[in-house]
Order: structure tokens, then C-alpha cells, then sequence
């Protein structure tokens, strides 16, 4: 049996020649590609203004891949924790974040990381493949009717943020964002998405070479580069320095915001000589800095800092002019840190 397209890797022009090809008149690609995107078409049959002959020849030719909702856990904080299982079985992860302010939708782009970070559940996982663009864009599509269905509230951003190093799938993530602010598919702002890098400095620059709309995030945790080295091993061949320099690059080809994501763990970090050193690299980058409470995991010995070493970290920092934010930790009562909940269960078998 000849394999099924995944019809979703199409562009509307291919898609538009492979039914002109069948017979099918232009407006019927037209008709179809809507629903793929706009109306985000969980099946064929599902297209109401398509003729059933036409459904049954695009069931029977293409396939959709979609991806569906393996687990969903609630926080009473709001916070919605998703295990999302993939066409192969796969499972990755996507959680809904609201505050009184947004509505913000984090998603994976890769099936587990190649990277090992040491505070990070993902980074014990082996990469398994990346995902495909519209597997990224199926987990905005399900967190954003989550919070339609949950708490009649509209997704307001999105981040790159759960499963993977998003510019390890470069092509897939600036695809998906395509597809999500397109007019043609979710017409969303990409001044409200960002992408978060554990720090790949000649991707850093590529996307400034690229000219992308969207925010960039970078996972410091560690401002000099032997704490650094020792969590988040990607450094010791992504310098600070280099790093600082393709941030620079970055927002001198774009003019797009940067922020520095600085989890502060307890007795590791967390000191006035650590935010002197983030001050130093902070300076002169223009850029905001998240200070992150952290959800601990059964496999890494880190806890979260003091409130009392964070207030004080945040209250340097500030003294020096710098933009901070301390997010708080959401989800404490389920498998919130990224990884956790995907990390639990093997794929289900076909």
C-alpha cells in the first residue's frame, strides 16, 4: 500500500497542484487549506463545504498526523500541564499559563533534547527526532482551546519553551511560527511569541540574519562560564562571550527584545556576586531579565533559592538600572518542570 502524504508538509501551491491534478477545480485547494489551518481540521470528514467524493480522495491519499491530548493535569493555580501524543506514538509536552495579565501557551520542538542540562528533566531524555512544524503548531491549536474551554479566556503569547532546543529544529520552528501568525492560519502577532535557546551563538545570529519578528529568551542560569559549564554543558562550546556577542548581532539585525532567563538555585547561584556577574553580562545587551523559582526534579539535587537571596539578587539588579521580573513557580502540585510529565510514560503502542 503506497504511504499517505502528510498533507500538512504541503505549501498551498503544491497542495493546489496535487487537486488540480485530480480533477479538483482551484477553489476546492483554497476551500481545503482553510480548514488545515484557519479552522485547524482534525479530519477530513470534518470539512463541511468539501464534497464527500473529495473528502474520500484526500483520506485516502493524504493523512492528517495530528496530535491529540494523551493527559492533561490541573493545577490549582491554574496552571494546565499536557502530555501530547504524537502520529508515531511519541509523546511530547505543552502547558497553558494563565495570569491576570496573558494567556500564555509553552510547547516542545523536539521529542526529548540533545542537550544535558543538568537541572532539566527533558535533558535526561534522549532526542528522539525533532517535530514537525505542524506538530508545534497542533500544540497552540489544543492549549489554546483549553483555555477557551476552561476559563473562556483567549491565548494571548507563546512560548518556545517545553521539550527540545528549539534552534536545533530551526527550519520546523520558523515554519510553525509562519504558520501560526499567517493570516491564512492562527493570526497571531509574532511580537507575541518568543523563543527560548539554551544558547547556539551561530543560530543566535542566524535568525538575526533572518530577520524574525519574533522575541528571543536566552536560558543563562549562570553568568560566568565554570557554573555555567557545570549545568549546562552546550557552553563550553558557546562561550559567554560569544554568546553575549550574537545577542548584540541578534538585536542589531532585528531590533526585537531579549531576555535573560536566570533560574536561581539555592547555594549555587543565588549570591550578590552571582547577580554582579549577571550585571556584567546583562550590560550593555538591551534586554530584560526573568529571575525563574524552580521546580525541582527527582533527578537533580537543585532546589530553589531563598525568597530572601532572590529579593536581594532581584533588588542589585535593579539598583544597576536593570528590567526584572521574578516569575514565580506555576504548577508545583503537578509534573510542572518541563519534562516531567512526558518522562513518566513510554509510547503507547500502535
Amino acid at each position: 500500500m503506497e504511504k499517505k502524504v502528510a498533507i500538512r508538509n504541503l505549501s498551498f501551491e503544491q497542495l493546489k497542484a496535487e487537486m488540480l491534478a485530480a480533477g479538483e477545480p482551484a477553489f476546492r485547494a483554497k476551500q481545503v487549506y482553510e480548514w488545515i489551518w484557519k479552522k485547524a481540521a482534525r479530519s477530513f470528514d470534518a470539512m463541511g463545504n468539501v464534497p464527500k467524493t473529495t473528502r474520500e480522495w484526500l483520506s485516502e491519499k493524504f493523512s492528517l498526523q495530528i496530535v491529540t491530548t494523551a493527559e492533561a493535569q490541573y493545577s490549582s493555580d491554574r496552571t494546565i500541564k499536557s502530555s501530547f501524543q504524537l502520529h508515531d506514538n511519541n509523546l511530547v509536552e505543552g502547558v497553558l499559563i494563565p495570569t491576570r495579565e496573558r494567556v500564555t501557551a509553552c510547547v516542545s520542538s523536539q521529542v526529548g533534547c540533545s542537550l544535558t542540562c543538568s537541572f532539566c528533566a527533558t535533558g535526561y531524555m534522549d532526542r528522539k527526532r525533532n517535530l514537525e512544524s505542524f506538530e508545534i503548531y497542533d500544540q497552540v491549536v489544543l492549549i489554546r482551546d483549553q483555555a477557551q474551554e476552561k476559563y473562556g479566556q483567549a491565548l494571548t503569547n507563546i512560548v518556545y519553551m517545553g521539550m527540545g532546543e528549539p534552534l536545533l529544529n530551526y527550519a520546523n520552528v520558523l515554519k510553525s511560527i509562519e504558520q501560526i501568525t499567517s493570516p491564512e492560519g492562527l493570526g497571531m502577532s509574532p511580537r507575541r511569541i518568543t523563543v527560548s535557546t539554551a544558547g547556539i551563538a551561530k543560530m543566535i545570529q542566524k535568525l538575526g540574519d533572518d530577520q524574525v519578528k519574533f522575541n528571543l529568551a536566552l536560558s543563562l542560569h549562570a553568568a560566568n562560564d565554570t557554573k555555567r559549564n557545570q549545568i549546562m554543558p552546550i557552553n563550553e562550546s558557546n562561550t559567554l562571550q560569544v554568546l553575549k556577542a550574537a545577542l548584540l548581532y541578534f538585536f542589531e539585525k532585528t531590533g526585537n527584545e531579549i531576555t535573560l532567563e536566570y533560574i536561581v538555585f539555592n547555594k549555587f547561584n543565588d549570591t550578590l556576586e552571582d547577580a554582579r556577574e549577571l550585571y556584567e553580562f546583562a550590560k550593555g545587551i538591551p534586554c530584560k531579565i526573568n529571575l525563574i523559582e524552580y521546580n525541582p526534579i527527582a533527578q537533580s539535587s537543585f532546589v530553589n533559592a531563598e525568597a530572601d537571596a532572590i529579593a536581594k539578587f532581584s533588588a542589585f539588579l535593579e539598583s544597576k538600572r536593570m528590567i526584572v521580573n521574578i516569575r514565580r513557580s506555576r504548577g508545583r502540585d503537578i509534573d510542572a518542570a518541563c519534562g516531567q510529565l512526558a518522562g513518566k510514560k513510554a509510547p503507547v503502542d500502535a
